[in-house]
């Protein structure tokens, strides 16, 4: 499964450069890829590195460089395998980042903090609708403006697309059964769904 000589040379392009090198984030999306066709039930990809306190227009440069070709051509191989509409891919991290700066400021080097009040998402097959965009910021991204979901309405969400009610999923912790999307009342995010 990871030997990769038998791609044909389009699809390799179509993942960039770096499909060529092992423990590559595009090698490991093609991998990804693969694995779906093999009915891999679970696959997860890390791109490690995105906490630029400082240096962000050098670094965010090529984090995206990184994952931007790759993560695309990652969807498109899979809607035309006819794997995207059974294969949710869910690309995010676990907080936002502050829209001002952070540290000194100057042309070339600055950084941004954390930010856990707003952050994006994005989802793709599985039941999501393609296109589109929910959830708003006010002018500044730093508060949410329109249509907020909550981690647990992600979470409900994701569920829901691979065909569980998360109602109904508890775990045990120290004697209570405890539902991984919270005690409060959670909902999928209807507006995404197909």
């Amino acid at each position: 499964m990871t030997d990769i000589s038998n791609e044909p040379q389009h699809v390799l392009d179509m993942y960039g450069p770096d499909v060529h090198k092992p423990g590559s984030y595009a090698r490991n999306c093609l991998l990804a890829r693969r694995m779906a066709e093999q009915d891999v039930r679970f696959i997860q990809l890390y791109h490690m590195g995105w906490d630029q306190h400082s240096n962000l227009p050098e670094e965010i440069s090529k984090q995206c460089r990184d994952t931007d070709q790759a993560s695309a051509a990652l969807v498109q191989d899979l809607k035309q395998r006819g794997l995207l509409e059974d294969t949710l891919i869910v690309w995010g991290g676990e907080f936002g980042r502050t829209v001002y700066s952070q540290g000194t400021l100057t042309d070339t080097n600055y950084g941004r903090d954390h930010h856990p009040r707003c952050f994006s998402v994005w989802l793709a097959g599985g039941g999501v609708k393609g296109g589109v965009v929910h959830g708003e910021t006010d002018e500044f991204s730093y508060n949410i403006a329109a249509d907020p979901v909550h981690v647990n309405d992600l979470n409900a969400t994701v569920l829901h697309c691979l065909g569980i009610n998360h109602k109904f999923l508890t775990v045990q912790h120290q004697g209570l059964d405890v539902r991984l999307t919270g005690v409060e009342e959670q909902h999928p995010v209807k507006a995404i769904l197909t």
